[in-house]
């Protein structure tokens, strides 16, 4: 997995204290990987999972930061680079659902920017910060490669008409993956969107018996929940080079809920 035989290669996931975001830092350091484990408020939750880690052997830092200040980004690549000298994966987790979930004609415009900051401004302006650091790695021949992987939502397609600044952000976000992955290519920079569907955690704890029955009736094909370890799965595969040819894709891992069915 690693591309330097000198040092464990390096991930940063943000969104990391809890649910998906601690699923996929947990599932990097078990293959290998060195992770910044990035948190907004939860400080507790991130350093468990910083424990978890090194309890199975593997090395991880917690860095508190909100991706939709400027000078908090800068402060996580910078540390990050700082304690482990190298970036080769950056997973854009971190995300929150709508303020209040109101109904569209009563959205408010304070939800909406904290919404799209959170969701849209704050991982594209990541990932142009990860991407320079990255490259300015792959010129040294420090690293060979590097992945940015977005986690989305089968709500960048799927309307919620009491979510309309979420739904519109993670549209936005496929869009951002395609112009991410067109302009890095080059630089041997592959990008991703990761499209979860429903999946058990704390956001979607609220809505728990909505969604137990619509999965009971046919929500998806598999009929199931998904677990925070499902998108994690996904999201080793695409940081571990599998998908070498392929970039701007989208993986959904959504029990199959993406296919239109009569």
């Amino acid at each position: 997995m690693s591309d330097s035989a000198n040092s464990k290669a390096v991930a940063i996931v943000t969104g990391a204290s809890r649910g998906i975001g601690r699923a996929i830092a947990v599932r990097l350091a078990s293959d290998g990987y060195a992770v910044t484990v990035n948190f907004h408020a939860n400080r507790q939750g991130a350093d468990d999972v910083v424990r978890e880690i090194e309890a199975a052997g593997g090395r991880a830092i917690a860095i508190q930061a909100d991706v939709g200040a400027t000078a908090d980004r800068e402060r996580l690549v910078a540390e990050t680079l700082a304690a482990f000298g190298r970036l080769d994966v950056l997973v854009n987790n971190a995300g929150i659902t709508s303020v209040g979930r109101k109904d569209l004609l009563e959205a408010t415009e304070e939800s909406w920017d904290t919404v799209f900051a959170t969701n849209l401004k704050g991982p594209f302006f990541l990932a142009q910060l990860a991407a320079r650091s990255m490259i300015g790695f792959i010129g040294k021949d420090t690293i060979q490669r590097g992945t940015i992987v977005n986690i989305s939502s089968i709500s960048a397609y799927a309307v919620s008409t009491n979510r309309a600044d979420y739904c519109m952000a993670k549209a936005a976000m496929q869009m951002m993956t395609w112009l991410l992955a067109d302009r890095l290519a080059e630089e041997k920079i592959n990008v991703y969107e990761v499209c979860p569907g429903v999946i058990a955690s704390d956001m979607t704890a609220p809505v728990k018996e909505k969604y137990d029955r619509l999965i009971a009736e046919g929500l998806s094909p598999i009929r199931r929940w998904g677990q925070p370890e499902d998108v994690a799965a996904a999201v080793a595969m695409l940081a571990g080079g599998q998908l070498p040819f392929s970039t701007g894709e989208r993986i959904n891992v959504d029990g199959g809920f993406h296919i239109r069915r009569l």
